[in-house]
């Protein structure tokens, strides 16, 4: 493929490389992209559309939703849920999963998405993004239940994630690379500007939370006050710091010139009772498949994040990811430290 064909060119192509393949994939992604073009014009529409601000509510995270949030939701539903390549949904919004209309046909695939991330960034007008992972629905089932989406992140058909800043971009893989689409609005089309992206194995710049470093655990301060010490400490070099709190935007970043981003388990998060910060089957597992496809790695800290067995479709995990000499630094330091506590 060359830069500037379009997405929809690009996953036929992709489709022809695998001898069985039905091309239920290929329409259910242009579905998406479809869905995504829509989120991209209600978010450039803003304020003018009446469409800041909150709207009152808790979703079944315990966040305040926007009214992009919902928005975002209704569309992504709407637009994935008629047109017979489903057999269900699951999305960050909703607390239980989102059965297939019995009016509307079925299809293979199952589907888990954030329809926007870093919504606490619309107001400021940051980037905000949608993720979305693939998975098979297993074989028999016809009415999936939230256990036939519980599967690891190596399971996973097909991830990706649109970022909406001043140009809106696609980030996808099937299993085969990552590759960058630009939404050209001339012409109502992803087209592909960025081939077989690859993260960097080095880099010097990370992006953590560092308001949150009085509750974090020994290896991630250590990890991150080497880094603060530059050149005159035990790295040697001097890192850049970042925190867009846009997950979509801080692993774009990554993608296109390296770095290590991290939500790491802390002492604030354990005195909620939660696991973690980022969500299993709609964040950590898209980025992962994503980011380890791009040679990059994905971790807690201490179990590779695409390994796991979910318990539940909003389980929360700790994160690490990107450049991979750096990630695999941050687990030995976990490793080192657990070591020591036994």
């Amino acid at each position: 493929m060359q830069q500037g064909d379009s997405l929809t060119q690009f996953i036929i192509e992709e489709q022809r490389k695998l001898p069985h393949a039905t091309g239920e994939l290929t329409l259910l992604l242009s579905d998406v992209a479809r869905a995504c073009k829509a989120i991209s014009q209600s978010v450039k529409q803003g304020a003018l559309a009446g469409l800041l601000g909150s709207v009152g509510d808790e979703n079944v995270q315990g966040e305040v939703q926007q009214k992009l949030d919902v928005l975002s939701n209704e569309i992504m539903i709407d637009a994935l849920g008629k047109t017979g390549h489903l057999a269900a949904m699951a999305s960050e919004e909703n607390e239980d999963i989102i059965p297939i209309a019995s009016q509307y046909p079925k299809g293979k695939y199952l589907i888990c998405f954030d329809p926007l991330d870093g919504s606490s960034n619309i107001n400021i007008n940051m980037c905000v993004g949608t993720i979305f992972s693939i998975l098979r629905c297993p074989e028999g089932v016809e009415n999936p239940t939230e256990k036939d989406f519980l599967q690891p992140g190596t399971e996973q058909v097909c991830a990706g994630f649109c970022v909406y800043g001043p140009s809106t971009t696609m980030v996808l893989t099937t299993g085969n690379g990552v590759n960058g689409f630009t939404l050209d609005p001339g012409v109502g089309e992803f087209l592909l500007s960025h081939p077989n992206i690859r993260i960097p194995e080095d880099c010097q710049e990370f992006a953590i939370n560092m308001s949150n470093m009085r509750f974090w655990e020994p290896p991630v301060r250590r990890y991150i006050e080497e880094c603060l010490q530059g050149k005159e400490g035990p790295r040697g070099k001097d890192f850049n710091m970042r925190w867009i709190a846009s997950f979509v935007a801080e692993v774009y970043r990554i993608l296109t010139r390296g770095g290590i981003w991290s939500y790491p388990i802390d002492d604030k998060l354990k005195a909620k009772n939660l696991s973690g910060r980022l969500r299993l089957m709609y964040e950590a597992n898209p980025m992962g498949f994503i980011v380890e496809q791009a040679g990059g790695l994905i971790s807690t800290g201490r179990e590779p994040v695409l390994e796991m067995q979910p318990e539940s479709i909003h389980q929360r995990v700790p994160l690490v990811l990107g450049s991979k000499n750096e990630v695999e630094r941050f687990v030995q330091y976990h490793k080192e430290w657990d070591a020591e506590q036994n």
